[in-house]
C-alpha cells in the first residue's frame, strides 16, 4: 500500500486539475524506474488508463496505480509535498530504501 500525506493530496488534486484531470476518476501513476545517482529513481505523473497487471490502492482520496514490478520497491510508502525552503515537489518516504541521494529522487535497496 502507498499512502498519501494530506498536503500531498491538496497537490495532486490542484495539478491534476490543472492538467485537464479529474480527481475523482483519473489517478496517480507511481514507478520505480533505473537510473539516478543512487542507482534507482521514482517516477510520478497523472493517468487515465489502468494495465491489466497495475496494483490500485486508494489513500486520502488519491488513486495509485503502480505496476507490479514497482510495487516491490514501494511498499509502504508514503507520498508527502514539500513546499520548503530547501525546494519545492513530491518526496517519497520509503522505508525499503537503504541510501537516498540528495535531492531525494533517487534510491537503492
Amino acid at each position: 500500500m502507498i499512502k498519501v500525506s494530506e498536503t500531498a493530496k491538496k497537490k495532486v488534486i490542484e495539478l491534476m486539475t490543472e492538467d485537464g484531470y479529474d480527481a475523482t476518476t483519473d489517478f496517480v501513476r507511481v514507478g520505480v524506474v533505473s537510473g539516478g545517482c543512487s542507482g534507482l529513481s521514482y517516477n510520478l505523473k497523472f493517468d487515465k488508463e489502468q494495465l491489466e497487471e497495475d496494483k490500485v490502492f486508494e489513500d486520502n482520496g488519491v488513486k495509485i496505480v503502480v505496476d507490479k514490478k514497482s510495487f516491490l520497491y514501494l511498499i509502504g510508502t508514503t507520498l508527502e509535498y514539500s513546499g520548503g525552503l530547501n525546494g519545492t515537489g513530491f518526496v517519497f518516504n520509503n522505508p525499503n530504501a537503504n541510501r537516498t541521494c540528495g535531492c531525494g529522487e533517487s534510491f537503492s535497496l
